[in-house]
């Protein structure tokens, strides 16, 4: 007895050694992936903006912080309310919500192969064999004129798995992962294109606003310009063209006032469609514009490629096509399928779950494939091919996102020099009006005269008006083109969600208020940059992904 069993434990442990080694070359193998790691693509970076405005505040360190809702730099409730709505609402936003959504569900889609497949299966049969001559009975059915009749029962279980040997299913995960990170980029670009366009379009209703009173308040000047005129007239002193022609000048002015309402109404309508409202239930209450800029502190250009989402969007598309590349050349190497299967088998139901009835079988399937006529190599070469796109489209994305820093900073330094000579040009234009509406009134000139300085008065401001509002657009059309209030270490933690990240002080706490407020004895341009200090987008130094896989 103890001469068999040291026999059988001397036959079993060369099995023992064997299966040990066999289970460690698989995890070994597991462990190696075929093809390129990944590396960001190089693009070249200025050192410099050079449309920046001498003088331009550089973030600083202590500004590193979270910037989500940039729009409350410019200190306006009604445009945080609205933000509020559209970060909750925006339909744009909760279609790349949901795309996000589907991109973490193929993450975990891919990560499922990383484990055997488990299926459980029962059948149970009768059958009937052909009549045979002559008649015999058996344990499992009788035979007779019509033939044997049998029962088959089965009961099995069956795992198959194939081992990650050359890196494919890894290369998968860290390509949909890519993918769910480009998502999420995606995402967080929608939400800030539509919280600029959202802010811009504010401010343009508001320019139209400021416009609406101007013309108001012209229509009103030139009702007295036509009263003097008829008054004049009346008198013997003044032609009847004259009075013509203050009529002339105020229906045009009156048509311009009702023409001004037809861009504003547009306007509203787009604001409401951004805030997910029917655009015949929304209405903004008219608020001339009085707005200025807020400084705004900036990164160094190569924070540019951590700050704006739709950079990083595509710098992880470049990511995902390089693991494809990795998935085409695995395809040349064979693969290892272990499957096993057990369970019971009887004719006899009552039998079914006994010992006798048990079977298993287990093995591995080693299968490549040996001819294609070039299926592979042209499967890999569209793959190459695939990540060369990508890695153009990126740097591409790159040279757009800095001419878009570039535009509206010249924007806004132009605009700039150009509403303080055109304030000049308000002011002379009115003092000219004033004088030569004196000179009318005394009879010296005629009233052509005046005429032609009304016209230069009211355009002048009119000029005016227009600046402002472009001045106020392209400051957020620069917030938006530093990328917000995003930055790349967000790309982990976007949940798809409607909302917004939140930011560390929401803009209605009573804190925000009480910064929002003036002090006492400041000036304006004091407060203005005591509102700004805490709220402004700036580069961030975040722990991104170094780019290369993560499987």
């Amino acid at each position: 007895m103890q001469s068999d069993f040291t026999s059988r434990r001397r036959a079993a442990t060369p099995r023992a050694m064997t299966i040990a080694v066999a289970a460690a070359l698989c995890a070994m193998l597991a462990g190696c992936a075929v093809g390129p790691d990944y590396k960001r693509p190089t693009t070249d970076i200025p050192a410099s903006y050079k449309e920046a405005a001498e003088g331009w505040k550089v973030a600083q360190p202590s500004d590193q912080q979270d910037r989500g809702a940039w729009w409350t730099i410019y200190n306006d409730p009604q445009l945080n309310a609205l933000e509020d709505k559209l970060n909750a609402s925006n339909q744009t936003i909760a279609q790349f919500a949901a795309a996000y959504r589907q991109a973490r569900a193929l993450v975990a889609e891919a990560r499922s192969a990383y484990f055997p497949v488990v299926t459980l299966n029962g059948s149970g049969e009768r059958q009937q064999s052909p009549a045979r001559s002559g008649g015999f009975v058996t344990g499992t059915g009788s035979v007779g004129s019509s033939g044997a009749i049998t029962n088959s029962f089965r009961l099995s279980a069956d795992a198959t798995w194939e081992p990650d040997l050359w890196g494919q299913v890894s290369r998968t995960v860290a390509a949909e992962k890519a993918g769910q990170q480009g998502a999420a980029a995606d995402l967080a670009n929608a939400r800030l294109s539509a919280q600029g366009t959202l802010a811009q379009t504010y401010f343009t209703l508001r320019s139209l606003d400021a416009q609406q009173k101007l013309l108001d308040d012209t229509v009103v000047s030139f009702e007295k310009s036509l009263q003097l005129t008829q008054n004049r007239y009346a008198q013997g002193v003044a032609a009847r063209s004259d009075v013509i022609q203050a009529q002339t000048q105020l229906q045009s002015a009156q048509a311009a006032a009702i023409d001004n309402g037809v861009a504003r109404a547009q306007n509203e309508h787009a604001i409401a469609v951004l805030i997910g409202e029917p655009a015949s239930t929304f209405s903004l209450a008219p608020a001339p514009l009085d707005a200025t800029p807020p400084d705004v502190p900036a990164q160094l250009p190569s924070a540019l490629l951590e700050r704006r989402p739709d950079i990083a969007s595509a710098e992880r598309k470049a990511a995902a096509a390089n693991e494809q590349i990795g998935v085409a050349i695995a395809a040349y190497f064979p693969t290892l399928t272990l499957s096993a299967s057990g369970g019971f088998e009887s004719s006899v139901f009552s039998q079914l779950l006994t010992a006798p009835s048990r079977f298993w079988t287990v093995g591995p399937q080693l299968a490549a494939t040996l001819f294609d006529f070039g299926l592979r190599s042209a499967q890999t070469d569209a793959a190459r091919a695939t990540y060369d796109q990508n890695v153009a489209a990126y740097r591409q994305t790159v040279l757009a996102a800095f001419q878009d820093v570039e535009d509206n900073l010249a924007s806004l330094r132009i605009l700039g020099n150009e509403i303080v000579i055109q304030q000049q040009a308000v002011q002379s234009a009115q003092q000219a009006l004033d004088i030569v509406t004196n000179q009318y009134k005394s009879g010296t000139v005629d009233f052509l005269t005046v005429l032609t300085a009304q016209t230069t008065a009211f355009t002048a401001e009119q000029k005016l008006a227009t600046i402002a509002g472009q001045r106020m657009v392209s400051s957020v059309g620069l917030v938006k083109a530093l990328g917000g209030g995003w930055d790349v270490a967000q790309i982990d933690r976007e949940n798809g969600g409607m909302a917004a990240p939140a930011p560390a002080t929401p803009a209605s706490a009573p804190q925000a208020a009480a910064d929002a407020a003036p002090v006492a004895g400041t000036t304006a341009a004091a407060r203005a940059g005591a509102a700004t200090k805490n709220v402004q987008p700036v580069a961030q130094k975040p722990a991104t992904p170094d780019g290369t896989r993560n499987d």
